[in-house]
């Protein structure tokens, strides 16, 4: 088997085992209320992690660019309640704009 079969599989045989720990929990510590709060944050934490990995890194480096730009738009556009539409034909258009203008 190539290496990148067993890494394929190893990831596997590691995501069943990880899910299955979760459905191992007691219930009696899934329901303290801390447990909740902590629960309700995780998702917005890691997509706020992913956006900034995405938004503000290159390789190894940190960059400011286009990207960044269409991150600011993106969210001044959500925050006024825009279409999620509008939102995202705004964020590519401000980020394609500064790449045109900065290259």
């Amino acid at each position: 088997m190539s290496a990148v079969w067993t890494a394929v599989v190893v990831g596997s045989v590691g995501c069943y085992l990880l899910k299955l720990a979760g459905l191992s929990v007691p219930a009696a510590w899934v329901e303290q209320p801390w447990v909740a709060r902590v629960v309700d944050f995780v998702p917005a934490a890691l997509l706020a992690a992913l956006v900034a990995v995405q938004g503000l890194t290159s390789g190894n480096e940190l960059v400011v660019d286009g990207r960044l730009a269409g991150l600011a738009v993106a969210a001044l556009a959500l925050a006024l309640r825009a279409p999620f539409i509008v939102v995202l034909v705004l964020a590519g258009a401000a980020g394609a704009g500064v790449h045109l203008v900065t290259t």
